[in-house]
C-alpha cells in the first residue's frame, strides 16, 4: 500500500516557487529545494519527477498567482492608462510579503533565452506573446494610432516591462515610479 503524502503539494510548490524566484533555476539546488519545501528528495522525485518538474510546477503556480492582475488588465477598457496601471500592479506584487523582487517569468525568460529546454521556452513564449497581444489590444483603443505605430509601441512596452522587472530588484520606489511615468510620457 502506498504511503499517504504528509504535505500539501500546493504549499510545497509555493515554497519552491519563491526559492526559484529569488535564485533562478540554475542556482537552486536539490538540497535547497529539500530545505525550503520541507520534504525529502524521495518525496520531491515521487511527486514531481525531478528539479525540472518542480520548476515547471512553480511556473504554473506563479502564473496562477499573477492571473488576477492579468484578468484585471485584460478586462480594463482605458487603453494606455490600463497598460500603465498594469506596470504599477506588476511592481506591487514584488512588495507583497514573502515575494521576491522582479518577475519570476521575466527572470526565467532571461535565464532560459539560450536554453534548448522546449517546455520552459514554450511557456515563456506563450507568456510574452500574450503580454504583447494585450499591449496591442490596449494600444488599438486609441483611434489616432496606426497599426505600424501600435506594433512599435507594443515592442517597446514589452522591453520596458523587462526593464521594469530588472529595476525592481535594485532601484528605489521613487526611481521605479519615475521610470513608469517616463515610459508613458510619449505613448
Amino acid at each position: 500500500m502506498a504511503r499517504q503524502k504528509q504535505y500539501i503539494e500546493e504549499e510545497v510548490i509555493d515554497k519552491a516557487m519563491r526559492l526559484f524566484w529569488r535564485n533562478g533555476y540554475e542556482k537552486t539546488s536539490m538540497q535547497m529545494l529539500e530545505k525550503e519545501m520541507g520534504i525529502n528528495k524521495f518525496s520531491i522525485y515521487s511527486s514531481f519527477g525531478n528539479k525540472h518538474g518542480v520548476f515547471l510546477e512553480s511556473l504554473k503556480s506563479y502564473s496562477v498567482r499573477v492571473n488576477a492582475m492579468f484578468e484585471k488588465f485584460r478586462n480594463a477598457s482605458n487603453g494606455i492608462e490600463d497598460i500603465k496601471q498594469f506596470f504599477y500592479d506588476s511592481v506591487a506584487i514584488c512588495r507583497q510579503e514573502g515575494n521576491a523582487k522582479g518577475c519570476l517569468l521575466t527572470n526565467t525568460y532571461n535565464e532560459f533565452s539560450e536554453s534548448e529546454d522546449e517546455l520552459v521556452k514554450d511557456q515563456m513564449d506563450y507568456f510574452m506573446d500574450n503580454l504583447k497581444n494585450l499591449f496591442i489590444e490596449k494600444l488599438r483603443m486609441d483611434p489616432s494610432k496606426d497599426e505600424e505605430t501600435i506594433l512599435k509601441q507594443a515592442n517597446f512596452l514589452v522591453l520596458a516591462k523587462h526593464g521594469l522587472a530588472a529595476a525592481t530588484r535594485v532601484n528605489s520606489q521613487k526611481e521605479i515610479e519615475d521610470y513608469i511615468e517616463m515610459t508613458f510620457k510619449n505613448i
